[in-house]
Formats: structure tokens, C-alpha cells, sequence
């Protein structure tokens, strides 16, 4: 038998089970790094997807506690879409992916391990991600922590949002 280790899902495993929203957790202001809350938006915001499928993989959620994107008003779908193309901008420079994968899974049947708060998946892809670990072992290798991955894309997403200021003043 093999084994993969993977100590970072034990907090997962043995975390309390009270049913809370573990997004709505993320939404008062805490500690941001710890929480993996690369951006806040006036209505929505951008972490990590702590269990990724490749790295830099980000979620982007309406603070609002939704099931469906058409439960949503305008202005939330639209803040939504603003930082999915932020995600896309801070993904691609720092990490020069080949491609994306961007989508939403409503509902358990589409695949939604979440179904009760609607968010994006933001999932960037290199040639070869999907070798014989992934097809044949159903196994994903993700080469860099979350916390190195935060740091990457927080200060480039900072970075990004600084130079946008003052390239309109």
C-alpha cells in the first residue's frame, strides 16, 4: 500500500461538525492569511480553495449566504466577475499557467461540495497537469503550501490594486 501524506486535511477531519458555513466563517474580518482571504470587495470576496485541485486554485463568494447566482442582485454578480478577473490577473503573473478552468457547481447532482453558498472556482492548468498520478492513482500533486501560495498572490493582488490608484490619479 501506498501512503501520501497529507497532515494539513487532519484539521479538517477533526474540526467540529456544527454545521456552520465554512465560508461565512471567512466573512468578519480576522485574520486573513490564517483564513486564506486573499481580497475583500464591498460585496464579495477571493481565498483559496483550501483543499485545491492544482495551486492557485481560488473561490470567489458573495458575503451573502446563497445557494444560487440568481438569488444575487446585479451589483453582487457583477463585484463577482470583477474578482474573478482580478484572481485571473494576479494567477497568470505570478504562476504563467497554460490556461483556466472557471466555473460554478450548483447543486450536489453538478457537483458542489458547498451547496448551500454559491461561489467561483477559478482553477489554473498547465500542459500536463493530468498525468498518471491524477488518471491512474486519482492523486493530485500540489508542489506549494497555501500559506506560500497566499503570500504570492496577496502581495501581487496588493501590488496590482496600488498601481491601478495611482494610474488614475
Amino acid at each position: 500500500m501506498d501512503h501520501l501524506w497529507s497532515p494539513w486535511r487532519l484539521e479538517y477531519i477533526l474540526g467540529p461538525k456544527d454545521g456552520a458555513c465554512v465560508f461565512c466563517s471567512k466573512i468578519a474580518p480576522g485574520d486573513d492569511r490564517a483564513e486564506h482571504v486573499l481580497w475583500r470587495g464591498e460585496l464579495a470576496f477571493m481565498v483559496l480553495n483550501r483543499y485545491p485541485y492544482n495551486n492557485g486554485h481560488l473561490l470567489i463568494l458573495p458575503y451573502a449566504h446563497v445557494a444560487s447566482l440568481e438569488d444575487l442582485p446585479p451589483e453582487t454578480l457583477t463585484e463577482m466577475m470583477l474578482l474573478v478577473n482580478r484572481g485571473l490577473a494576479a494567477v497568470r503573473e505570478s504562476m504563467a499557467p497554460h490556461g483556466f478552468n472557471v466555473g460554478v457547481n450548483l447543486g450536489r447532482a453538478a457537483g458542489a461540495g458547498i451547496e448551500s453558498h454559491v461561489h467561483i472556482h477559478v482553477v489554473p492548468r498547465w500542459g500536463g497537469d493530468t498525468n498518471f498520478m491524477t488518471t491512474v492513482s486519482e492523486t493530485r500533486n500540489i508542489p506549494e503550501t497555501l500559506d506560500q501560495t497566499y503570500d504570492r498572490l496577496s502581495s501581487l493582488l496588493h501590488k496590482q490594486s496600488k498601481e491601478k490608484k495611482e494610474s488614475r490619479t
